[in-house]
C-alpha cells in the first residue's frame, strides 16, 4: 500500500468517524491514528525514539 492509499484509508477512517460519532469519536480516531503512526514507523525503524540531543 503506498502513501496516497494509506493518506485516503486515514481520512475515510476520520470522516466516518466524525459523521457517525461525533467530534470525540473523531479525536478518538485521529490520536490512536497517530500512536499507531509512531508505533508503526519505530518498529519499521524509520523513527528512532532513542536519539538524543548533543550539548
Amino acid at each position: 500500500m503506498n502513501t496516497a492509499m494509506t493518506g485516503l484509508a486515514s481520512g475515510m477512517a476520520l470522516g466516518f468517524a466524525a459523521y457517525f460519532g461525533g467530534f470525540w469519536a473523531f479525536l478518538l480516531v485521529l490520536v490512536l491514528g497517530a500512536v499507531g503512526l509512531i508505533v508503526g514507523l519505530a518498529v519499521q525503524g524509520d523513527l528512532d525514539l532513542r536519539t538524543r540531543r548533543q550539548r
